[in-house]
C-alpha cells in the first residue's frame, strides 16, 4: 500500500468524534497525550431521531431540524478545529433512512465537517476497539454489547482484535415504539418484546455462545442507562446483573406508564425508551445464559479517536489490511495491479496539480485511487470478461473492516467505470475529483494493458474547465501502436459525457 505523508497529530492536539446515534448526538473532545487520548468536553444531546422514521422510512421534517439543531451547537464548538482531527459518523437511523442524502448534504453543511453513514459491522469494530482501550491489557476472551436506538451490536474479541462482529437491527427506541407504543407497561408487551427479540438473536447461531468469551461487557446506552438506576438501590457499581434487570422490570411495572416512572438514576429522556431498551437487554442475558455484564467506559466515540491516530499512520490503517486480505482472497495480481495503481497516482497528481486542496485533502483523494486500482481486477475470479461488474458487486457487499459507506460506494464506482461505457455507470461526473480519479484509473489501465509498466517520460494530463488533453511525445503512435489506438479509443468515450478528452502527439 502506499506511503502516506500526512503527518501524524502532535502531541497535545485536539481531536474530536462525533456519534449521530438514533437516539442521541454526542460529541467527545480528547488531547492527544503521549500516545493515549484525554477528553476535554463532552457533550450528549437527546435527538431521538431513530422515533422519527415515517411510514416510508424518510427522516421526518421535525427530526432533520432538530438533528440541524445539535450539529449547528456542535460546530460552535468545533470552530478551528483541523479536518483531519474530526470524525463524526451516523449510525443504524441513517443506514435505514431513504432520505439520507437529504439530511447528509444539510448536515455536512452545518457542521463544516463531512458524516459518514458506517455499517453495522463497522460500528461494531469502533465499539469494540473504545471499550479496549479502557480495559487492562489481558488475553481474556471478551464478549461487549452494546444496545442503541435502532440495532444492537455483539462483537468477540481478545485484546484489541475483534473476530466476530454482528449488528442486528433491535434496539431502545425501536422496541419501545413497536411493543410499548402508549408508553402503557403491561407483562404481555414486556413478554412480547422479548420473545421478539430473542428470535432475532437466534440468528447470531453459536458464535457468541457463553463457551466463546470469559468476561462479557456492556457499552454505553441502554447498559449504562440501566446500571445507573440500579447503583442507585443498593446493587453493585458497573455491573448488570441478572437478578438487578427483574427488579428493574418489576418497578416499571408498578408505575404501569412512561410518565409515571420515578427511579433514581434515570434521565427524564431515557424514560420514553427505557422499556424498550430492558426487554432487549433481558432478551440478551436469557440468550446468552448470561448472569452479570460489566459495564464498559469506552464507547464508539472513542473507537474513533483511536481509529483517526491509526488512520494518519498506513502501516496502522486497518483499511490497507482490509483491502489486502480481499485482495488475495479473490487471488488479484497484486504485481499488475500495484503498477496500474502506481501510473494511476502519477496521472491524477498531473491532472490536479493546478488544484487548491486543502489541507491533506489531495491524499486523501489519491489513497482512494490507489485502493480502486489495487482492486481494480477483483471480480477476474468470477468472470474475465464482466470483471468490472463483479468488482464492484465484491466491494459494495463485502464491508471490509474500517471503512464507511460512502468510501466503500465511489470505490464501487471506480471499479465499475475502470473499464466499459462511462455513460452507463450511474456516477455524479459533474464531481471534479472523482471524474478525474475514473479518468485516471481508465487510462492506467490502457497504458498497462499488456501488464507491463508503461514509459511515461515526457506524457503531460492537463485539464482546463471541462476540457482534458492528455499530450504523448512524438514516438508513441509508432512504438506503442496498441496503447495509442486503446487511448484514442477512450476519447470517443468520454465524448458521450459533458468531459473532453482530447489526444496529443508530437
Amino acid at each position: 500500500m502506499e506511503n502516506n505523508d500526512t503527518p501524524t497529530p502532535a502531541d497535545k492536539a485536539l481531536l474530536a468524534a462525533i456519534d449521530l446515534g438514533s437516539n442521541s448526538f454526542r460529541l467527545e473532545i480528547g488531547r492527544l497525550d503521549g500516545g493515549q487520548i484525554q477528553r476535554v468536553e463532552y457533550i450528549k444531546e437527546p435527538v431521538r431521531q431513530g422515533g422519527d422514521l415515517d411510514e416510508d422510512r424518510n427522516l421526518t421534517p421535525e427530526a432533520i431540524e432538530r438533528g440541524l439543531r445539535c450539529l449547528a451547537r456542535f460546530a460552535e464548538r468545533l470552530h478551528g478545529f483541523d479536518a483531519s482531527h474530526v470524525r463524526a459518523v451516523a449510525t443504524q437511523t441513517l443506514r435505514e433512512a431513504n432520505n439520507r442524502d437529504v439530511f447528509l448534504k444539510l448536515a455536512n453543511r452545518t457542521l463544516g465537517f463531512d458524516v459518514e453513514v458506517i455499517s453495522g459491522v463497522e460500528e461494531a469494530r469502533l465499539i469494540y476497539q473504545g471499550v479496549n482501550r479502557f480495559l487492562p491489557q489481558s488475553d481474556e476472551k471478551r464478549l461487549v454489547i452494546d444496545i442503541g436506538g435502532r440495532s444492537t451490536e455483539f462483537i468477540l474479541g481478545q485484546g484489541f482484535k475483534s473476530h466476530h462482529t454482528a449488528s442486528l437491527h433491535v434496539g431502545s427506541v425501536a422496541w419501545s415504539l413497536k411493543h410499548f407504543p402508549s408508553g402503557e407497561f403491561t407483562e404481555k408487551a414486556f413478554s412480547r418484546a422479548q420473545i421478539a427479540a430473542e428470535s432475532i438473536f437466534e440468528t447470531l447461531g453459536e458464535h457468541y455462545s457463553n463457551r466463546h468469551w470469559n468476561v462479557a461487557y456492556g457499552a454505553s446506552g441502554t447498559i449504562g442507562a440501566v446500571a445507573d438506576v440500579l447503583v442507585q438501590y443498593g446493587r453493585p457499581p458497573d455491573v448488570v446483573t441478572r437478578e438487578g434487570l427483574h427488579w428493574l422490570r418489576e418497578e416499571l411495572l408498578r408505575a404501569r406508564n412512561a410518565e409515571k416512572v420515578r427511579l433514581n438514576g434515570l434521565r427524564e429522556d431515557r424514560k420514553p425508551v427505557i422499556a424498550g431498551g430492558l426487554s432487549v437487554l433481558i432478551a440478551v442475558f436469557e440468550f446468552l445464559q448470561i448472569e452479570s455484564l460489566n459495564v464498559a467506559k469506552g464507547a464508539l466515540r472513542h473507537g474513533l479517536l483511536y481509529d483517526m491516530l491509526a488512520r494518519e499512520n498506513d502501516m496502522l490503517d486497518l483499511r490497507n489490511a482490509s483491502l489486502r486480505r480481499l485482495a488475495k482472497k479473490f487471488d488479484v495480481d497484486q504485481n499488475h495491479a500495484n503498477t496500474v495503481a502506481n501510473v494511476a497516482v502519477k496521472l491524477f497528481e498531473k491532472v490536479t496539480q493546478d488544484i487548491n486542496f486543502a489541507v491533506g485533502e489531495q491524499q486523501i483523494h489519491t489513497r482512494k485511487l490507489r485502493w480502486a486500482a489495487q482492486l481494480h481486477e477483483i471480480g477476474s475470479m468470477i468472470s474475465p470478461v464482466d470483471a468490472h461488474i463483479h468488482g464492484a458487486y465484491i466491494l459494495e457487499h463485502t464491508e471490509p473492516q474500517g471503512f464507511a459507506q460512502s468510501e466503500l460506494h465511489c470505490l464501487s464506482l471506480l471499479i465499475l467505470g475502470h473499464r466499459g461505457k462511462i455513460k452507463r455507470l450511474e456516477a455524479d461526473l459533474s464531481n471534479r475529483i472523482f471524474t478525474m480519479q475514473l479518468l485516471c484509473l481508465r487510462l492506467a489501465v490502457i497504458m498497462c494493458h499488456a501488464r507491463k509498466k508503461p514509459n511515461l517520460r515526457g506524457i503531460q494530463l492537463s485539464l482546463i474547465a471541462h476540457k482534458i488533453t492528455l499530450a504523448l511525445p512524438g514516438y508513441w503512435p509508432e512504438k506503442y501502436p496498441q496503447s495509442y489506438y486503446l487511448l484514442d479509443e477512450e476519447t470517443l468515450a468520454w465524448q458521450k459525457t459533458h468531459w473532453q478528452l482530447e489526444l496529443l502527439a508530437g
